[in-house]
């Protein structure tokens, strides 16, 4: 009779469609709260129709192609990452999706709908979060002494500049290839073979058409439109590192950019591919230099023994997910390279990158650039490259990140720089002109200019490069957080910390450490529960504790220190002693909130023969911040040992570390603790074993309850553990464990049972994540089971119950599915003007049922026609066949005519939204009297 696939429509669609309040309309059930079309946040809307439907935002201005993951929030609950439209301002959800992440069903899943994207809110609601507390003039943190070594001031060469462009290469999951194009910044008149740093560019905008703002994210571009050569924004970095010696080359990575947002891991591997692409014909025209391009051929010689890798913000993924690859190969199927590692990766850059995985390579030296006023990777996650490798291999490598106070995220690149870009280009920090943001405003005393910013990022990739690869150990202070500054980075403040490197054994709250003392306990980075997380959901943002895939997260944690008066001591126990030999300092990572100063507290430890000692007293100051920006950042603090040797204790043994606070009421958080000291050891990558998920994509079937494994790949040798976290079924929560990968297995059981049925159905994706812990690297981290429906959509019968009553009864429709549907399905119905005769008012009806669909009351007396966006719907819950759709009506002393309600099947347009007729019925009321 009528097409279930043209009328049939999940719940969150129904909400969006019937414009009002729609109630349950079936006689048997009473009315529930639904969200009213009227009621949603500005720009939301729903289109397309059966499994086609989709959750729509639409922004007031064009959101930048950015390197963050666009995110639809219900309230605290993630109901996906959305797929943008081509015009930079939509962006759709398919809705069985958001539904089935969400948990939660009907009209419920989508109220306080919100859009992220880093940590920081895009949509409407968003735009006014700064609190009034944090409106006062921040000032900038004191310049730090000068480092006697400045790696920022340009060498003794001249450079020469050029381009190559290679034909394109296929890589996994990409149905376009991807261009092999770089620009080259050499020195000229170097002798011998010089180090390599390669720079990767992130996720921007590919086209733009020229004489406009228009920009997009299609490849190739259109005709009439040109690329934006966002490879080219690092010239000025690649010519001071040219001037030192280097040979630099900057890569284009458009065609992945435009191709990346289906892809399970947002392009991580692809990125990794083609970096690895461009070394290794780098290694081949080292070995052959007439096979090179011009360019290559006027440049020295690259050593391919010596290469920095510089990534910004994806192309920081990308770059890790490279360092990774060169040393643990990755999977043959995912990998669009393949061939012979013939180069050693010495370090990586990583400016505002994003690391989705959490998966930094924790035997090649690091350096994560964190912009203050970041306004894409906004949660500043970069900070997990450097935590995220504690306890997991030797320890050796340095993991540096710096704190660029006033810096945003595109300014690092020219070509996404306002008035220095060759295509459209936008400050990502935006600015409320009625709302003002006291730190990262333009024009405020910590905000940087674009010159300011691109001179301290060239500085301190400048000083990576000076340390991995030349092995200065004289620019170590400016990264190892013993608070030096570079002048060429001046006026910019950059704030530093680290772990690895020659710190010894340290004290981490992720292990199994105890708290004692009133004020102190331990706190949970990643939980949704009030009462264990680090900070309340309405404090601000900390890089430490950037959230993953899960709402709780086993084993991230830090020491939550709070006090109202001086003198309680709080002792962080660990499991077992640690040795502090050969250290000279006791080094702490120390957060305290933004915009404060003068937080002091005094450092003991304790040998395990109860001896104790007070190291010192430090004090930690708050970075500038306000509630846009992830200014919960630990400052590294030093204490030396020398009191505890006076007192005679066994270093070799310390049992705990006591902080008393000596200011005021105050609050802290420490995140580390290790014994320090100078200098950088050699760095030799441990042999581990490497973890990779997959995707595995079934048919439900009919019958019984079939068990599939999700593809869990083990490659590499040795052992070590990871932590595994399962979808449970039908919801977004998650069941994690501990797993221990021994040496010589290729694979991990993860199970996951599907049954058959003959029912329609949505997809369902049970999803699979990994992280490691100790001993192993991990790269694909995302994976599972894909279950399709293989049943059809049952179709529907409309038909009269009671079409024709009395006042005070109720008209009734029934409709009837030709089978079961194991989801619950719905019919919507709009009302339209009566052609003949009286019409239905809203007099004539129940004034809590009017209230219940359509939100409105039913005075002044109308047509119902008339009441805006008045459209009823009928639910079939799962597992039954049949659903009534009534209109309650009362009874009046006034003498009336028979009137009627015409109801008219609605069908809504795939792309508009907009209602397409369908089958008619009309019912009548008769008067009483």
């Amino acid at each position: 009779m009528l097409r279930a696939r043209r009328i049939w429509v999940t719940a969150a669609a129904v909400i969006a469609v019937v414009g009002g309040s729609p109630g349950w309309a079936q006689a048997q059930q009473p009315a529930r709260s639904q969200v009213a079309a009227e009621q949603l946040p500005p720009g939301w809307t729903f289109t397309g129709d059966g499994a086609q439907r989709q959750l729509v935002w639409r922004s007031g201005r064009p959101v930048p192609m950015g390197d963050a993951r666009v995110e639809f929030y219900a309230g605290d609950r993630l109901l996906g990452r959305p797929l943008a439209a081509k015009d930079g301002r939509t962006f759709r959800l398919p809705l069985e999706e958001a539904l089935k992440a969400g948990g939660l069903k009907g009209a419920k899943a989508f109220e306080d709908l919100q859009v992220h994207a880093g940590g920081r809110r895009l949509d409407a609601a968003g735009l006014a979060a700064v609190p009034d507390g944090h409106r006062a003039p921040v000032a900038p943190p004191a310049p730090a002494p000068a480092n006697p070594v400045d790696p920022g001031k340009p060498g003794s060469f001249r450079t020469v500049s050029g381009e190559y462009t290679l034909d394109s290469v296929k890589l996994p999951g990409m149905p376009v290839p991807v261009e092999m194009k770089a620009v080259v910044v050499a020195p000229t008149g170097a002798t011998g073979r010089r180090p390599l740093a390669l720079f990767l560019h992130g996720r921007h905008s590919t086209c733009y058409k020229p004489g406009s703002d228009n920009v997009s994210g299609e490849w190739p571009c259109p005709a009439g439109e040109k690329q934006i050569p966002s490879y080219r924004g690092y010239l000025r970095d690649q010519k001071l590192l040219a001037s030192q010696g280097y040979v630099t080359v900057s890569i284009s990575a458009n065609g992945i950019n435009a191709q990346d947002g289906v892809i399970e891991d947002a392009g991580a591997q692809a990125r990794s591919s083609l970096v690895r692409q461009h070394l290794a014909r780098w290694a081949g025209w080292a070995a052959n230099r007439p096979s090179a391009p011009a360019i290559v051929r006027t440049a020295p010689t690259a050593d391919l023994s010596r290469v920095l890798l510089v990534g910004h913000s994806r192309g920081g993924e990308g770059v890790n997910r490279a360092a990774m690859d060169s040393l643990y190969r990755p999977p043959a199927d995912q990998d669009g390279y393949g061939g012979p590692v013939r180069w050693n990766i010495r370090g990586t850059v990583l400016i505002g990158p994003t690391i989705f995985g959490q998966n930094p390579v924790a035997d090649v030296p690091s350096l994560t650039i964190l912009p203050g006023c970041d306004g894409d990777v906004s949660d500043l996650q970069g900070e997990l490259a450097v935590d995220g490798t504690r306890g997991i291999s030797r320890g050796a490598a340095l993991h540096s990140a710096v704190y660029m106070v006033g810096a945003n995220h595109n300014y690092f690149n020219t070509e996404w720089t306002p008035g220095q870009a060759q295509a459209p280009a936008d400050d990502d920090f935006w600015s409320d002109p009625e709302d003002r943001d006291p730190v990262c405003d333009v024009g405020t005393r910590t905000r940087l200019t674009a010159d300011q910013q691109h001179k301290a990022g060239a500085s301190y990739v400048a000083a990576a490069a000076r340390l991995f690869v030349a092995g200065d150990d004289r620019v170590r202070p400016l990264l190892d957080g013993s608070g030096k500054r570079a002048p060429s980075a001046d006026p910019a403040r950059v704030l530093a910390h680290a772990v690895g490197g020659n710190r010894s054994a340290g004290i981490l709250p992720d292990g199994a450490v105890t708290v004692q003392g009133a004020g102190g306990r331990l706190c949970s980075a990643v939980d949704d529960r009030p009462s264990v997380r680090c900070l309340a959901a309405d404090a601000g943002q900390s890089p430490h504790f950037a959230g993953w895939v899960t709402e709780r997260e086993v084993g991230r944690r830090a020491v939550a220190v709070k006090w109202s008066q001086p003198g309680t001591a709080v002792r962080v126990n660990p499991g077992r002693p640690v040795s502090l030999g050969g250290a000279k300092a006791l080094a702490l990572r120390v957060i305290v909130p933004p915009n404060t100063s003068g937080t002091q507290l005094d450092v003991s430890v304790t040998d395990s023969a109860g001896k104790r000692a007070t190291l010192g007293r430090v004090r930690v100051d708050g970075l500038p911040g306000s509630a846009r920006t992830a200014s919960y950042w630990a400052r590294e603090v030093r204490v030396p040992l020398s009191a505890a040797a006076r007192a005679g204790l066994d270093l070799r043994k310390v049992r705990s570390v006591e902080l008393t606070p000596r200011s005021r009421a105050g609050q802290a958080w420490l995140i580390d603790t290790w014994g320090w000291r100078p200098g950088t050891p050699v760095v030799r990558p441990a042999t581990l074993p490497r973890v990779d998920l997959g995707r595995l994509t079934v048919k439900e079937g009919d019958f019984g309850t079939r068990t599939y494994r999700v593809p869990v790949r083990i490659a590499g040798q040795g052992g070590g553990t990871v932590r595994l976290y399962v979808q449970n079924p039908g919801t977004d929560t998650m069941t994690s464990r501990l797993v221990t990968v021994r040496p010589g297995e290729q694979s991990i059981d993860v199970a996951v049972a599907v049954k058959g049925d003959t029912l329609y159905d949505y997809d369902v994706w049970r999803s699979v994540f990994v992280k490691a812990v100790r001993g192993a690297v991990v790269g694909s981290y995302s994976g599972g089971v894909t279950v399709e429906n293989d049943d059809p959509r049952p179709t529907v019968t409309v038909t009269p119950v009671a079409d024709r009553v009395t006042e005070g009864q109720r008209l009734t429709w029934r409709a009837t599915l030709s089978a079961p549907s194991g989801t619950e399905l719905y019919s919507v119905l709009e009302v339209l003007p009566v052609t003949g005769g009286a019409e239905l008012s809203t007099t004539d009806v129940d004034p809590a049922w009017l209230e219940d669909v359509s939100g409105e009351s039913p005075l002044p007396e109308r047509p119902l026609s008339q009441v805006e966006g008045i459209y009823l719907y009928v639910s079939i819950p799962p597992g039954q066949l049949t659903g009534d759709l009534s209109v309650r009506t009362v009874t009046d002393t006034v003498a009336e005519p028979e009137e009627s309600v015409r109801l008219r099947v609605a069908d809504f347009d795939e792309e508009t939204g907009e209602p397409v007729p369908g089958p008619e019925f009309l019912g009548t009321l008769l008067d009483a009297s």
